[in-house]
C-alpha cells in the first residue's frame, strides 16, 4: 500500500498520472470483458514457428509475416530444416519483409544453434533465448509467454504507448514500463495481458488518433486528452 501514493503522483520524469491500483484492476476488467479470450495474431504451430515468426515481426507488420511464413515454414519447419536452408534460402521467402537480408541470417545462425545446443528444441529460459541471434529481451518475453505460459511482459510500441497515455505503467523505456507492469497487474491477468495490451494499442489506441469514444477502459483512463467520437458516429 506504501507504493500506492507514489504511482498516483505525477510522473516526475513528465510522463503523465498514474493509474491507482485499483482502477489498474478495473481497467485489464474491461479489456477482459471486451476480449475474453485474446490471441496472438502471428500464425505458428509450435514453439519453433512462434520465434522465428516474432523475429521476423521486428520493424515489420504481423501481416507481412504472416504472408511470408507459409512458403517458408513449407521448406522448413523445424530447427534442422532451417539451419539446412541457410540464409540464402530463408532470404527467398522472407524479401517482403523489412531488413530480410538481416533477420536470415539470424534465422540460419539461430537453426543451427538450437540444433547444436538445445537437441532442436527452443529453450523455456531466457538467458537461453537471449543468447540465440536476433532475439532481444522483448522476443524472449513474447515466446516465454505465448509457447510456455510464463507471466512475462513483451514491450512492444503498442504497449509502451498504453502503457504511458493511460497511466497503467507509465516510463521512459520499455523496460520501465516491463517492471511497472509486472509490478501493477494482478498475477492472474499477466498470462493474456501482454494480448490485450497489443491489441488495444493496435486497434483503439492507437498512436496518432486514439479512437477514446470507443474504448472499454476509458473511464479508469489517465489520459488527459480524450478523442470524442467524429460527427456522425
Amino acid at each position: 500500500m506504501g507504493n500506492w501514493e507514489h504511482m498516483a503522483r505525477p510522473n516526475p520524469a513528465g510522463l503523465g498520472l498514474a493509474m491507482a491500483w485499483l482502477l489498474v484492476a478495473a481497467f485489464l476488467a474491461a479489456l477482459a470483458h471486451a476480449n475474453p479470450d485474446p490471441k496472438s495474431e502471428l500464425r505458428y504451430t509450435d514453439p519453433f514457428t512462434l520465434l522465428v515468426s516474432v523475429v521476423l515481426s521486428a520493424q515489420a507488420t504481423d501481416a507481412s509475416v504472416n504472408k511470408a511464413t507459409p512458403a517458408l515454414f513449407a521448406a522448413a519447419a523445424t530447427p534442422a530444416a532451417m539451419a539446412k536452408l541457410g540464409a540464402g534460402g530463408i532470404g527467398k521467402h522472407i524479401r517482403a519483409i523489412g531488413l530480410w537480408q538481416s533477420k536470415a541470417r539470424h534465422l540460419a545462425a539461430l537453426a543451427q544453434l538450437l540444433v547444436e545446443r538445445h537437441g532442436g528444441e527452443v529453450p523455456s529460459d531466457r538467458a537461453a533465448l537471449e543468447a540465440l541471434p536476433g532475439v532481444g529481451r522483448k522476443t524472449a518475453n513474447v515466446v516465454l509467454n505465448v509457447a510456455f505460459g510464463q507471466p512475462t511482459m513483451a514491450v512492444d510500441t503498442h504497449v509502451f504507448r498504453v502503457a504511458n497515455r493511460t497511466g497503467l505503467a507509465p516510463g521512459a523505456t520499455p523496460r520501465a514500463v516491463e517492471d511497472g507492469l509486472l509490478a501493477r497487474i494482478p498475477p492472474a491477468r499477466l498470462p493474456l495481458a501482454h494480448h490485450w495490451l497489443i491489441l488495444h494499442g493496435r486497434y483503439c489506441c492507437k498512436a496518432r488518433a486514439p479512437e477514446c469514444w470507443r474504448c472499454v477502459g476509458a473511464p479508469w483512463c489517465k489520459f488527459p486528452d480524450k478523442v470524442a467520437a467524429p460527427s456522425g458516429q
